[in-house]
Protein backbone atom coordinates (compact mmCIF):
# COMPACT_ATOMS: atom_id res chain seq x y z
CA UNK A 1 0.00 0.00 0.00
CA UNK A 2 1.35 3.40 -0.99
CA UNK A 3 1.78 5.67 2.00
CA UNK A 4 2.88 9.28 1.85
CA UNK A 5 3.24 11.41 4.93
CA UNK A 6 4.21 15.06 4.75
CA UNK A 7 5.53 17.02 7.71
CA UNK A 8 7.36 20.22 8.52
CA UNK A 9 4.56 22.72 8.13
CA UNK A 10 3.83 25.44 10.62
CA UNK A 11 3.18 29.12 11.16
CA UNK A 12 5.72 31.53 9.74
CA UNK A 13 5.84 35.23 9.02
CA UNK A 14 5.95 36.53 5.47
CA UNK A 15 9.49 36.38 4.14
CA UNK A 16 10.33 33.37 6.26
CA UNK A 17 11.26 29.83 5.29
CA UNK A 18 10.08 26.30 5.92
CA UNK A 19 11.30 22.91 4.82
CA UNK A 20 8.70 20.26 4.20
CA UNK A 21 9.49 16.57 4.19
CA UNK A 22 7.53 13.65 2.80
CA UNK A 23 8.31 10.06 3.75
CA UNK A 24 7.17 7.44 1.27
CA UNK A 25 6.56 3.72 1.69
CA UNK A 26 4.84 0.87 -0.10
CA UNK A 27 6.54 1.31 -3.46
CA UNK A 28 9.96 1.59 -5.05
CA UNK A 29 10.54 5.26 -4.28
CA UNK A 30 13.69 5.54 -6.37
CA UNK A 31 11.79 4.38 -9.44
CA UNK A 32 9.22 7.16 -9.46
CA UNK A 33 9.09 10.86 -9.97
CA UNK A 34 7.29 12.78 -7.26
CA UNK A 35 5.20 15.92 -7.00
CA UNK A 36 4.11 18.46 -4.44
CA UNK A 37 0.60 19.91 -4.41
CA UNK A 38 -1.13 22.37 -2.16
CA UNK A 39 -4.70 23.29 -1.37
CA UNK A 40 -5.69 26.62 0.07
CA UNK A 41 -9.00 27.00 1.91
CA UNK A 42 -11.89 27.09 -0.53
CA UNK A 43 -9.67 26.57 -3.57
CA UNK A 44 -8.89 23.71 -5.87
CA UNK A 45 -5.74 21.70 -5.32
CA UNK A 46 -2.76 23.28 -7.08
CA UNK A 47 0.35 21.63 -8.48
CA UNK A 48 3.52 23.10 -6.95
CA UNK A 49 6.50 21.13 -8.21
CA UNK A 50 7.71 17.86 -9.69
CA UNK A 51 11.00 16.00 -9.62
CA UNK A 52 12.09 13.00 -11.64
CA UNK A 53 13.16 9.76 -10.02
CA UNK A 54 16.85 10.61 -9.97
CA UNK A 55 16.34 14.17 -8.85
CA UNK A 56 18.00 15.77 -11.83
CA UNK A 57 14.89 17.28 -13.39
CA UNK A 58 12.77 19.69 -11.39
CA UNK A 59 9.88 21.83 -12.52
CA UNK A 60 7.90 24.44 -10.62
CA UNK A 61 4.66 26.31 -10.87
CA UNK A 62 5.13 29.95 -11.85
CA UNK A 63 3.78 31.01 -8.48
CA UNK A 64 6.69 29.40 -6.62
CA UNK A 65 9.51 29.49 -9.19
CA UNK A 66 12.65 30.98 -7.69
CA UNK A 67 11.39 30.64 -4.11
CA UNK A 68 10.79 26.90 -3.69
CA UNK A 69 13.18 24.03 -4.31
CA UNK A 70 12.34 20.34 -4.49
CA UNK A 71 14.90 17.68 -3.68
CA UNK A 72 14.86 14.03 -2.73
CA UNK A 73 16.89 11.42 -0.88
CA UNK A 74 16.26 8.03 -2.43
CA UNK A 75 18.33 6.27 0.22
CA UNK A 76 15.79 7.19 2.89
CA UNK A 77 12.66 7.42 0.71
CA UNK A 78 12.16 11.11 1.36
CA UNK A 79 11.02 14.05 -0.71
CA UNK A 80 11.67 17.63 0.38
CA UNK A 81 10.32 21.08 -0.40
CA UNK A 82 12.43 24.02 0.69
CA UNK A 83 10.23 27.10 0.75
CA UNK A 84 11.84 30.52 0.98
CA UNK A 85 10.49 34.05 0.95
CA UNK A 86 7.07 32.77 1.90
CA UNK A 87 4.03 34.91 1.28
CA UNK A 88 0.50 34.78 2.70
CA UNK A 89 -0.75 33.30 -0.57
CA UNK A 90 1.41 30.25 0.10
CA UNK A 91 -0.88 29.36 3.00
CA UNK A 92 -2.29 25.92 2.24
CA UNK A 93 -2.19 22.27 3.13
CA UNK A 94 0.71 20.69 1.27
CA UNK A 95 0.65 17.13 -0.07
CA UNK A 96 3.21 14.94 -1.76
CA UNK A 97 2.16 12.62 -4.57
CA UNK A 98 3.68 9.61 -6.29
CA UNK A 99 4.48 9.97 -9.94
CA UNK A 100 5.93 12.62 -12.24
CA UNK A 101 3.00 13.46 -14.48
CA UNK A 102 -0.43 14.91 -13.86
CA UNK A 103 -1.52 18.40 -12.95
CA UNK A 104 -4.05 17.43 -10.35
CA UNK A 105 -4.22 15.10 -7.40
CA UNK A 106 -6.86 13.74 -5.09
CA UNK A 107 -5.28 12.71 -1.81
CA UNK A 108 -6.73 9.50 -0.41
CA UNK A 109 -8.64 9.87 2.82
CA UNK A 110 -5.76 8.25 4.68
CA UNK A 111 -3.22 10.82 3.56
CA UNK A 112 -2.75 13.84 5.75
CA UNK A 113 -0.98 16.83 4.35
CA UNK A 114 0.97 19.38 6.33
CA UNK A 115 -0.45 22.82 7.06
CA UNK A 116 1.58 25.88 6.13
CA UNK A 117 0.31 29.22 7.40
CA UNK A 118 2.06 32.44 6.44
CA UNK A 119 1.13 35.56 8.34
CA UNK A 120 1.51 39.02 6.86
Amino acid sequence: EVQLQASGGGLVQAGGSLRLSCVASGFDFSGYGMRWFRQAPGKKIEWVSRINNEGGIRLYADSVEGRFRTTRSNDVNRLYLQMNNLAPEDTAVYYCAKGYTGETYTPPSTQKGTQVTVSS
